[in-house]
């Protein structure tokens, strides 16, 4: 039985793969049919159109029990906005009164003092000393450069996100949770949803909700959701079963043994899926600013218009400071709910503090305005020192700039570009086909072949391999400068910490921000596309090279040094086999960086699929925009499913050697 079912296996493995060799000699002697090299137009299906005729009808011609559509989302659009609105009121506008020139302020915001003071009584109470240090440093730096209001209006969007996105993910987590076909259908969505590109949620969004905040409320939690609903399911499933059975056989009912049981005992991974929720609503700041949310990522978004590298990096930093409060915090919110900490003796209630801060802030920000607002002439600013920097560069190396992105460009990227453009289509897909199969089996090779003839019929097919050539260029030199760095820093614990401080900030950067020094020093194009592309890939190539050298056994490495063995020979042979499958994740989570990054770089010429969308976004294209990021989907799931099995294959491979 055993022989007969090798002999199954291998069948197929061995068709595709003289399938692939006699078309790769076909094309090589040019007497392949031209059909296997250009895809018929004939077959290429109008899918953008129907979709975008269908969403347009949905949006503007149907009706719920009688009431259009067009209604009911521009109700649910005036509530968000009602509420998002009232937020920024309390911390960051204030209530006005009077018309026209006559307009005074009735109620001042929530002053920066009381604002950050409370965010410094939550980190201590939750992190202690170093974490109040961090957030005061943070406070500090939005206030005295001036990005302090702004950043209220910002932290007003990720509230109201984040606690939509919680809501939402925290029902569908738990309904996937008690249902195990829910869970299936909702992990396919919640995977395709997290590698649709950005922009592809907004172009639905404005046509349901309109311009403004509701708009951008609505997309940014959409891209927020799916890890508050992995988290959430993971989290149920992570409750041990005695607990459950604890519980039923105390004679809870089933509402009562999810909320008084699994849930207060999974909490501390929930709270892990509350942080992801917060940074990827983070992500969204400079996206959301293009169709209406104002803050910090408007601020972005101007300066990369205007070229202005200092204030954009200023304000690129006021999100990251953001970020770090909300990260931080959240981060040892989880850490406590995990190990269950409560108040010890003495400690009052958190809000009790909260509360009388509020008060006596208040009362210190009503007789000392600069501690209600701080004052313009007190501001700082670095902007006229960055500006200058690029400047100087511009002027003196100009040469050597110009040199090496021509170089690039001309030696490197366009080769590669014509060569994935002119490759016949069945050629790829066969080559793709073939080593899915290999790494794993029947499935992953239907499952690749039927994305990549998405891409196919859609008529999408050269943008998507003017984003596979952006995609494998800008990932070989992530995990080639990543790797080596992460290696070393493997071997330095004492620089561990400040590593991953340095890693978190550059994942925190929004992406609009690696834009801006790529286009001053390179001007636009697709150099700056793939340097801009590669710097924010690189934090994942980095932290997983660390993690992967970092986890290998340490027998391994003292019987590697009873033979004899050189460091070379050491990494070669032991650290870097046994840190394979770790490494194969991290190329893994570059290439989902590099995609998520791909969209932001159309903005600066590129001509692939996240141009296509941006294109979509500008035309009102609905059915364009949205397909063109579902084939951005289809290439990252491609690049998901073959590496990961690369990863399982390498995993089971090491075990085997470390077994004999």
């Amino acid at each position: 039985m055993k022989f007969r079912s090798d002999v199954v296996l291998l069948e197929p493995m061995r068709l595709l793969l003289w399938a692939f060799f006699f078309t790769f000699v076909f094309f090589v002697i040019n007497i392949g049919p031209d059909w296997m090299s250009s895809f018929p137009e004939a077959l290429i299906f109008p899918v953008a159109e129907k979709v975008g005729s269908g969403l347009n009808w949905f949006a503007r011609d149907a009706k719920i029990a009688g009431v259009p559509m067009q209604e009911i989302t521009r109700s649910v659009a005036s509530f968000f906005d009602l509420i998002i609105d009232a937020t920024v009121v309390v911390l960051s506008k204030g209530i006005f009164t009077g018309r026209g020139l006559n307009v005074s302020q009735l109620v001042p915001p929530l002053s920066w003092m009381s604002i950050g003071g409370c965010l410094a009584i939550v980190s201590y109470r939750f992190g202690g000393r170093n974490l109040i240090v961090i957030t005061s440093i943070a406070v500090l730096f939005l206030v005295l450069f001036g990005l302090w209001q702004n950043a209220m209006v910002t932290l007003a969007s990720v509230l109201v996100s984040v606690l939509l996105a919680m809501a939402i993910g925290l029902a569908l987590g738990i309904w996937s949770f008690k249902s195990q076909n829910v869970e299936n259908v909702t992990r396919g969505v919640m995977n395709v949803m997290q590698t649709v590109p950005i922009f592809s949620y907004l172009v639905p969004t404005l046509l349901l909700f309109g311009y403004g905040p509701s708009a951008a409320l609505v997309a940014t939690v959409i891209y927020a959701l799916p890890p508050m609903v992995h988290n959430t399911v993971l989290a149920l499933k992570s409750v041990p079963t005695e607990t459950t059975e604890c519980g039923v056989m105390i004679g809870c009912r089933p509402r009562q043994l999810l909320w008084q049981v699994q849930l207060p005992v999974a909490l501390g991974r929930l709270a892990v899926g509350m942080n992801q929720t917060i940074m990827m609503t983070l992500n969204m700041v400079i996206i959301a600013s293009m169709i209406g949310a104002g803050g910090l990522g408007f601020n972005v978004l101007q300066a990369l218009r205007k070229l202005d590298i200092g204030s954009g990096l200023e304000a690129g930093m006021g999100i990251v400071a953001l970020a770090i409060i909300l990260d931080r915090i959240s981060q040892a919110a989880a850490q406590r709910a995990a190990n269950g900490k409560h108040l010890e003796p003495g400690q009052r209630p958190l809000w009790q503090l909260l509360v009388v801060w509020l008060i006596f802030s208040s009362v210190i920000a009503f007789i000392f305005t600069p501690m209600q607002t701080w004052p313009d002439a007190w501001e700082i600013s670095t902007a006229s020192f960055w500006n200058a920097a690029v400047t100087w560069v511009n002027m003196n190396l100009f040469d050597i700039l110009e040199g090496a992105r021509n170089f690039a460009l001309l030696e490197i990227m366009r080769p590669f570009n014509r060569f994935l453009q002119s490759a016949p289509w069945s050629l790829v897909v066969a080559s793709v086909v073939a080593l899915a199969f290999y790494l794993g089996g029947f499935k992953l090779a239907v499952y690749c072949a039927l994305l990549m003839f998405f891409i196919l019929l859609t008529g999408y097919w050269a943008p998507a391999m003017a984003s596979v050539y952006l995609i494998t260029i800008s990932v070989l030199m992530a995990v080639m400068i990543g790797y080596p760095i992460g290696f070393w820093l493997s071997s330095q614990p004492q620089l561990k910490d400040t590593a991953n401080f340095i890693l978190d900030t550059m994942q925190t950067l929004p992406t609009l921000v690696y834009l801006l020094p790529a286009v001053m020093l390179f001007r636009i194009g697709d150099v700056s596309a793939v340097i801009a592309v590669i710097l924010y890939a690189l934090a994942p190539a980095v932290r997983y090279a660390m993690v992967g050298m970092s986890q290998v056994s340490p027998a391994l490495l003292e019987a590697a040094q009873i033979s004899g063995c050189t460091r070379w020979q050491t990494l070669k042979w032991i650290r870097f086999p046994a840190a394979l499958p770790t490494l194969l994740i991290g190329v893994n989570q570059t290439i989902m960086m590099a995609f998520s990054m791909l969209i932001i770089a159309a903005l600066v010429g590129t001509k692939d699929l996240g141009q296509e969308v941006l294109i979509a976004l500008n035309r009102s294209l609905v059915g364009e925009g949205l397909v063109a990021g579902f084939c951005v989907a289809c290439l990252a799931l491609i690049s998901d499913g073959l590496l990961k099995a690369a990863a399982s294959k390498a995993e089971v491979s090491t075990i085997r050697k470390m077994n004999s």
